[in-house]
């Protein structure tokens, strides 16, 4: 029994931080609306989107049903690769992730923090790129919830 805690205790651990790392901006828009928005955004910075993962579409493909969700993977090159030339672990963060989900009266868009993401890799937390990262993320995030 005591071994059983103790495993809990090392999973809970080592899983906690991982989830309380993540920034919640609300959207009073539904998730599709935010989605196109944040979409729209990241094109006009200049990025590349990668793509768009709807995962209520995908639940409902086989019969089974999911409050709106989606995901949008994105990225420049311009800060990834030099993310991936510090650490090429980076590579499995990269490219950037922002979840839309349903939540009451609208949407919640939800990203990692770039430091917290790179925190296990031999990425310097005030590297100029992680900073870019957070603002760009920070900026997309804000417009997409207008």
């Amino acid at each position: 029994m005591r071994q059983i805690i103790m495993s809990a205790a090392i999973i809970v651990s080592v899983a906690m931080p991982a989830f309380a790392d993540l920034i919640t901006v609300k959207s009073s828009k539904s998730v599709a609306e935010t989605m196109d928005a944040l979409e729209a955004a990241v094109g006009n910075a200049g990025a590349t989107v990668f793509a768009r993962i709807d995962h209520q579409k995908g639940a409902a493909s086989v019969d089974l049903k999911l409050p709106a969700a989606q995901v949008l993977i994105f990225g420049n090159p311009k800060l990834g690769t030099p993310a991936m030339n510090t650490d090429i672990r980076a590579s499995l963060y990269l490219p950037l992730k922002v979840a839309v989900h349903e939540a009451d009266g609208g949407s919640v868009l939800v990203y990692e923090d770039p430091v917290d993401m790179f925190a296990d890799l031999d990425i310097p937390a005030d590297a100029p790129f992680v900073k870019t990262m957070q603002g760009a993320l920070g900026k997309l995030t804000g417009a997409a919830a207008k």
